[in-house]
């Protein structure tokens, strides 16, 4: 038996092909990711739209995520919008929400290999006479190193993130918060 073990190292070795799975395995042919392990993020949706769907692979080789974010039109008219300073430290839990009536439009993020985590940036945009209405938190929707995606419910708008960072695990979870808006 130990021979024939062998002889399949052998054979997946001559024809190029690898017996233990390499990290890239999760980029799957149908996913974009819109950054590497360890590298920087920058996201920002394209004008009059805002962050729509986010998703999100962790690797316990690089300790880090890859992310994608999709986006949905929201805005009539240009809006005013500006990215925040860095919300939170290495390894700290962090609760965000945009200014007063804006939605996030754009994620930035480096990441740090010694702490294994990220800090975070985030671009609020905003138009004249809108406010936040009917705001809600998810439940956390990830556990600690597992695949997650999560849409914004219909008819509503990001404006908010929550999260925790373990370092035995060396990632996060993730909580969201969602708002309707009205005119004000």
């Amino acid at each position: 038996m130990k021979t024939l073990g062998l002889l399949l190292i052998v054979i997946a070795g001559v024809h190029g092909l690898s017996p233990a799975r390499e990290p890239n395995d999760i980029k799957r042919p149908d996913k974009r990711w819109l950054n590497e392990f360890d590298d920087k993020l920058l996201f920002t949706c394209p004008s009059f739209n805002t962050i729509d769907t986010i998703s999100s692979q962790h690797h316990s080789y690089y300790e880090d995520r890859l992310w994608d974010f999709k986006c949905k039109g929201t805005f009539s008219e240009p809006p005013a919008c500006s990215w925040t300073n860095y919300v939170n430290n290495f390894d700290e839990e962090f609760t965000f929400t945009c200014p007063f009536g804006s939605i996030i439009s754009g994620i930035e993020a480096y990441h740090d290999n010694y702490r294994e985590d990220r800090r975070w940036k985030f671009f609020c945009c905003r138009v004249n006479n809108a406010c936040n209405d009917q705001c809600f938190w998810t439940d956390y929707v990830n556990y600690f190193d597992e695949y997650f995606s999560w849409k914004v419910p219909d008819s509503s708008y990001l404006v908010g993130v929550s999260s925790y960072h373990d370092n035995y695990r060396e990632d996060r979870r993730w909580k969201y918060l969602y708002c309707t808006q009205k005119t004000c």
